[in-house]
């Protein structure tokens, strides 16, 4: 049984959440504050991380930013925030996914059971990746850079790979969110914009020249033949 720590500091919104995931036949650990989610997410690493950025004390962006020092497990967000920054700042982060407040309970089950589909490759998407000096091992969930591995989050590796499997094609920002989500959502792209800076920046020498996933101005991306 996977396990998802929801981390949200008002009782009515943790109650909610847990009865639905625990319907949704998950395990939850709950925390009201920053400082008591990373305890416990070093404790007991879970699987998924719900997290709600206005929180007492610990801002829930400083709460992803130290769990993405040690650690690459999927982080949806809550937000009663309605800026845009605050968004892209969180998905800038490493978060996987989002969602606004109010929110359906049963939007997030669905967003969580997503997230974590992409951790689990099956079938033909197994079969490892080479382009040029880029190595992706879906079944392993790793990804290498010549000699040199490299961390992504399971949204991050969604999307590398899904570029990697036709390269030289471009995909559509549209496209791209679509394969990231798996789930009906409002189609906010810059999400794509902001993971694909967080691929550059742990996979290209100079994140500002990109020489792998290069923007096709007015288009979207691909991923360079190597």
């Amino acid at each position: 049984m996977k396990t998802v720590l929801v981390v949200d500091d008002e009782p009515k919104i943790v109650e909610v959440v847990r009865d639905y995931l625990h319907d949704a036949g998950f395990s939850v650990t709950v925390a009201a504050s920053g400082e008591s989610a990373l305890e416990r997410a070093r404790a007991v690493p879970p699987q998924l991380v719900v997290l709600d950025l206005g929180l007492p004390n610990m801002d829930g962006l400083d709460v992803a930013r130290e769990l993405r020092r040690h650690s690459t497990v999927p982080i949806i967000m809550l937000t009663a925030r309605t800026d845009e920054l605050d968004r892209v700042l969180g998905l800038e982060l490493g978060a996987d996914d989002y969602l606004i407040k109010p929110f359906s309970p049963r939007e997030l089950v669905a967003r969580v059971r997503a997230v974590l589909r992409r951790t689990e490759a099956t079938g033909d998407e197994d079969r490892p990746i080479v382009v040029g000096d880029l190595a992706i091992d879906p079944g392993r969930r790793t990804v290498q850079v010549g000699e040199r591995p490299v961390e992504l989050t399971p949204t991050e590796f969604e999307l590398l790979a899904h570029l990697a499997r036709q390269p030289g094609r471009v995909f559509t920002r549209s496209q791209l969110l679509e394969v990231i989500h798996g789930v009906a959502v409002d189609h906010y792209e810059r999400a794509v914009d902001a993971h694909v800076k967080n691929i550059r920046r742990k996979l290209e020498p100079d994140a500002r020249r990109p020489t792998h996933v290069v923007t096709v101005h007015g288009v979207g991306y691909r991923l360079t033949e190597g």
